[in-house]
């Protein structure tokens, strides 16, 4: 229990790090307009899910499972942040934008994950 509690968090403390410096060289690259950061790691996160969830099974490791999963995809992706980014966007006045944001968000991740899944099992396979 101690040992799978210290994987989260140790995988918890990378992803979030991981997380403050995407959006850090977002806002460098693109500007503090659209939540290009959040979006970015939500798609590349779902991606990352999709391979490891894969790997993991067809290697027999889903004991790294608490330390990559729930630790560093966790930390790493961001869907509160996405929620408030949605929200700020439509409060602005942007409601059309907000709406893009959320569909283009859910959309992304959803393949990105899909695609994972397909890499990772051609890779396997």
């Amino acid at each position: 229990m101690i040992s799978t509690l210290f994987q989260v968090a140790l995988g918890g403390a990378l992803g979030a790090s991981a997380r403050y410096l995407t959006g850090v060289g977002a806002v460098r690259l693109f500007g503090p307009g659209f939540p290009v950061a959040t979006l970015a790691v939500n798609v590349i996160g779902s991606f990352a899910m999709g391979v490891l969830v894969v790997a993991l099974a067809h290697l027999s490791a889903n004991r790294l499972a608490p330390l990559l999963m729930t630790g560093l995809l966790g930390g790493f992706t961001t869907f509160s942040a996405f929620s408030l980014d949605a929200v700020t966007l439509y409060e602005r006045g942007q409601a059309g934008l907000a709406a893009g944001y959320v569909m283009a968000s859910v959309v992304l991740a959803l393949a990105a994950l899909v695609a994972g899944m397909a890499v990772a099992r051609g890779i396997a396979g």
